[in-house]
């Protein structure tokens, strides 16, 4: 029961989600959400190259001019924000229009430290459709103005153990944000984004 509440909440409250990216109102920085570049079985994770792709290509079309990348680095054999950097440069993003949260430990974590540490009260998240609404979720809640560009999902079986962990997380999101008031591992030093 409380998973299906959870999920309901979550997916009522984030409409403000796109596929286009001639639809997408401008914004001044998009907020990238990390996933590990390769799948544990050491193939091409499809989630990392969609969302690649779809910041490239909101970047290109000159909806926003900035890119966070926020993602986990919880150790130094481990840094999804320096590989998506990394990538975006080589798909023809500038270096120095791309910003490195290395404490996006959770999407929690992400969406608050655009506003605490980055100074973003108004970003367009990259992400799959269902991820994206529970970072809106979690935005609209922490008093950011936030919208959605959804980057292309992966087939149902791909997906499947992802989808199936979304409920859990969308669970733990109404606890954190209603019940628990849980804040980002860590915040820290203020981070000036140049345009």
């Amino acid at each position: 029961m409380l998973i299906l509440i959870s999920n309901k909440l979550v997916s009522n409250e984030s409409k403000d989600c796109y596929t286009s990216v001639t639809e997408i109102p401008e914004s001044d920085v998009a907020l990238l959400l990390g996933t590990a570049k390769y799948r544990k079985n050491g193939g091409r994770n499809l989630y990392y190259r969609y969302r690649m792709e779809a910041a490239v290509k909101l970047f290109k079309a000159g909806k926003v001019k900035a890119i966070i990348c926020s993602g986990d680095n919880a150790t130094r054999y481990y840094d999804e924000p320096s590989t998506m950097k990394a990538d975006l440069v080589k798909m023809g993003v500038p270096a120095s229009l791309i910003y490195l949260d290395f404490a996006g430990f959770r999407t929690l974590d992400s969406v608050v430290r655009s506003k605490e540490i980055f100074s973003q009260t108004s970003i367009t998240v990259v992400s799959q459709s269902f991820h994206n609404e529970r970072a809106l979720y979690i935005a609209y809640h922490k008093g950011i103005k936030a919208i959605g560009f959804n980057a292309q999902d992966v087939t149902r079986s791909y997906g499947l153990k992802t989808q199936a962990r979304e409920f859990l997380a969308r669970v733990k999101t109404i606890l954190d944000i209603h019940f628990l008031n849980t804040e980002p591992k860590f915040l820290g030093e203020k981070i000036r984004i140049n345009f």
